[in-house]
């Protein structure tokens, strides 16, 4: 394991160069560059060849998407790694990337976006060929709750006893549960955050918490609830 982060730190330190991102992919395209590379990670094999397929039936501005792997489950450092080696873009579908490659991703300027739906993954594409692709809004994560106990009331439904681990956890805000690196549900909300009985508008990183989201509930022990915020992207 030792031998293979350095073996990677090695790749990464040779390929350090300004690195192709979805913002600014019009420009690239624009002096002439005809291929954009892919990365891809999704959470089932049917999944993958279908986003595969989309991608690479891409024909504006004569431009190519080329997927130059794909694979299943959580994003890795290596898929950052050949990202790194390639001039590539990471897509996720149903999938996250962990911290640690959160981290080295933003070291060398790899892009990684998520997506759990294919259209609006095929539309961003094509809108940022055409430099049409709206850069005002971006996603922030605020902080990550993993399940430690389920709490079953009839009135209420499942409730998440959680432990924050990370950052914050803030009533309203946006919520996705995360299974083994999978996306099991997006575009949710946070519901309640209850601190022993008191019902509390934020929870930060090292308390436990009970948690309940708007629209899902079947919770499991062990998932992660990552809460986010979409925020204004800042010109100038």
């Amino acid at each position: 394991s030792i031998a293979e982060k350095r073996e990677n730190l090695v790749k990464l330190n040779e390929n350090k160069q300004k690195k192709v991102s979805l913002d600014d992919l019009f420009a690239s395209v624009d002096s002439g560059n005809k291929e954009i590379n892919i990365v891809l990670k999704a959470d089932v094999r049917g999944s993958e060849e279908a986003v595969k397929n989309a991608l690479e039936k891409v024909t504006t501005k004569d431009v190519k998407v080329k997927v130059i792997r794909s694979g299943i489950g959580a994003i890795t450092e290596s898929d950052v790694v050949l990202a790194t080696a390639s001039n590539a873009i990471i897509i996720g579908f149903n999938v996250v990337a962990g911290n640690n490659t959160k981290e080295l991703a933003k070291d060398n300027n790899i892009d990684i976006r998520l997506y759990t739906i294919i259209y609006k993954l095929v539309e961003d594409i094509e809108a940022a060929i055409n430099g049409l692709l709206d850069p005002e809004f971006e996603e922030k994560v605020l902080g990550s709750a993993e399940i430690r106990k389920i709490f079953k009331f009839s009135k209420v439904g499942n409730i998440a006893g959680s432990y924050i681990t990370d950052g914050v956890v803030k009533h309203n805000a946006l919520a996705r549960v995360i299974r083994d690196g999978i996306i099991i549900t997006s575009d949710d909300k946070i519901a309640t955050l209850q601190r022993e009985k008191d019902t509390v508008k934020e929870v930060k990183k090292g308390f436990e918490c009970g948690i309940t989201l708007d629209k899902f509930n079947d919770f499991k022990e062990g998932d992660i609830i990552e809460c986010y915020e979409m925020v204004e992207v800042k010109h100038g």
